[in-house]
């Protein structure tokens, strides 16, 4: 779909103008467009990762740790910290 679109940048408006500018880019769409693919590959590296460490964490044959040890392990270090001050 090439239906034209209107975005307001803001501040970051001047740094797209200043990439056509500098001859890198012809266009600020292609700006837009290299903006939204990096865009892309940081989600799709944040998905992996994401994925990668839930996989890890259901492979883990450690045994859980209730909830209730957890969250009374949080509270004395933060009164440790609070002490310690």
């Amino acid at each position: 779909m090439n239906k034209p679109v209107t975005v307001t940048l803001g501040a970051m408006g001047e740094r797209a103008r200043a990439h056509v500018e500098s001859g890198r880019y012809a266009s600020l769409s292609e700006v837009m467009r290299a903006g939204l693919r990096a865009l892309d590959r940081e989600e799709a590296a944040l998905d992996a990762l994401l994925k990668a460490k839930v996989e890890a964490a259901l492979a883990d044959r450690r045994p859980s740790v209730p909830a209730a040890e957890v969250f009374a392990s949080i509270r004395e270090a933060a009164k440790a910290r609070r002490g310690a001050r």
